[in-house]
């Protein structure tokens, strides 16, 4: 007996330092590829990437498509990235959920199940593939990537019934397909595009949308497109729903520059305990507690409630993710050109829609994880239980299986805390009227201290609508 019990006691030291090693989080596995990013040494982030053992486990596939897709793209392969962009929109169609998937979250814990991908992080793997498409002059590809929008759009919607209040549409996903409907003279599809962008934010109060006032280039561009499209009547009816008097312009000669800055890096997340004690309400029904009790969580079980003692869970530390952001470097910037200067407005802010979609969805998973470890702390209870009553042989067996089973509850408790950290904070745009030929286009980008910098790129004015994407992931 004593035997077992050194050994318990190793094995709870070894367990302890397993522990602690095994508190790092997601982003804290990769810091070397995510410092990389950060200043801009794509290179050496692509480097540390594939050397990266964690994100190479079949289960963080995804994750690992979407970075690789991601840090190519940075590096201007835009085939290299696409190739991964729809092998991850392949997994993500077949879909990553199974039985052996799930049992394994059950059993253990959330991040040994495979990442499916956060539901904003989807609409941005179209975005890329978009961009990629037109930086390759594949126009073709790419108003199919802008269908594909209508599709995802309508999948969300499936999933959440349409409601309201859950993240189920893309303002800015379908804002893009406008734009690229619009550079391929579809100007039917970009109306409906805009108008359907239009109608979330209207939906909102204060036309706010996950963070995002609606911009006066979308206002513009529904009653342009209307007018184009010779629906005088919609147009009038935004015209005073904006207090916009609508002008019609020459079109630029040279075309147009749709110019994305993406800004900051999208936040990352950490895992943080809280503890809970499981109580019986009225009529029986069992509740989850949190020590400040301004939390009551349904306890799913499918056993015998009136036979369950409570005891046996008398009180659980439960890990769960949540988001933790810093400030972007630069807190604005300007389009300065020929034409004068021009504003650009935010049109994504993806470390708001990061909070509130996990928000949510934190109760549903708050539940699942900690009847997850009731069902476990019932088992070691009903260990240790029958080690009071049993032989000394089996008293020792039993009491040795009780101690491992609650060591293994501590190490394997772990909130998942993986995302696709190589998304920018926001994403703001701007549209630039260009001159047929060379045009010289300065961004000027102001930090929080008010210095500023200037970053100058030259595009050739085609007559078309064109696309520029600038990252500043600091």
């Amino acid at each position: 007996m004593t035997t077992i019990r050194t050994y318990i006691l190793r094995a709870s030291v070894v367990g302890l330092m397993l522990f602690l090693f095994g508190c790092a989080s997601y982003n804290d596995r990769i810091t070397p590829y995510y410092k990389n990013i950060s200043t801009g040494n794509y290179k050496e982030a692509e480097i540390e990437l594939d050397k990266n053992s964690l994100i190479q486990k079949p289960r963080n596939k995804l994750l690992f498509l979407m970075e690789k897709g991601r840090i190519s793209h940075l590096l201007g392969e835009y085939e290299n990235s696409n190739r991964y962009f729809n092998e991850a929109d392949q997994m993500l169609e077949i879909g990553m959920t199974g039985v052996m998937d799930a049992t394994v979250g059950v059993l253990v814990n959330p991040m040994t199940q495979r990442y499916k991908g956060e539901d904003f992080e989807k609409f941005m793997i179209h975005y890329y593939k978009a961009l990629n498409y037109l930086y390759l002059h594949n126009t073709d590809e790419a108003v199919v990537e802008a269908r594909r929008i209508s599709l995802q759009t309508q999948e969300q919607g499936d999933k959440f019934n349409n409601k309201d209040k859950r993240y189920s549409q893309d303002a800015f996903s379908l804002t893009l397909q406008g734009m690229i409907y619009e550079s391929n003279n579809d100007v039917n599809n970009a109306f409906i595009s805009y108008r359907n962008a239009v109608e979330i934010y209207q939906k909102s109060p204060e036309q706010t949308y996950y963070g995002t006032k609606m911009p006066l280039g979308l206002e513009k561009d529904v009653i342009r497109t209307a007018y184009l499209n010779g629906f005088t009547s919609e147009a009038v009816q935004f015209e005073n729903a904006f207090g916009i008097q609508y002008k019609p312009e020459k079109a630029p000669e040279g075309g147009e520059l749709i110019f994305f800055w993406e800004n900051g890096l999208a936040p990352v997340k950490v895992q943080e305990d809280l503890f809970f004690t499981l109580t019986r309400g009225d009529g029986g029904n069992l509740f989850f507690s949190n020590a400040a009790g301004g939390l009551l969580i349904p306890f799913i079980y499918t056993g015998d409630r009136d036979k369950l003692n409570i005891k046996a869970v008398e009180s659980l530390r439960a890990a769960f993710p949540k988001y933790v952001s810093k400030p972007s470097y630069y807190s604005s910037a300007v389009i300065k050109s020929a034409q004068g200067d021009l504003i650009l407005e935010k049109t994504e802010d993806i470390n708001v829609l990061a909070y509130r979609t996990l928000q949510q969805r934190t109760l549903k998973e708050m539940g699942k994880i900690l009847s997850r470890l009731a069902v476990k702390k019932i088992a070691e209870y009903a260990l240790r239980e029958s080690a009071k009553s049993d032989n000394q042989k089996n008293n020792t067996l039993l009491e040795g299986l009780g101690y491992g089973m609650q060591l293994y509850s501590l190490l394997s408790e772990k909130a998942d805390t993986r995302n696709w950290q190589s998304l920018p904070s926001n994403i703001s745009y701007a549209r630039i009227p260009l001159k047929t030929g060379e045009n010289e286009i300065n961004i000027t980008l102001k930090n929080a201290e008010g210095a500023e910098e200037t970053k100058t790129i030259k595009v050739n004015g085609t007559g078309r609508i064109q696309f520029y994407n600038y990252s500043t992931l600091r």
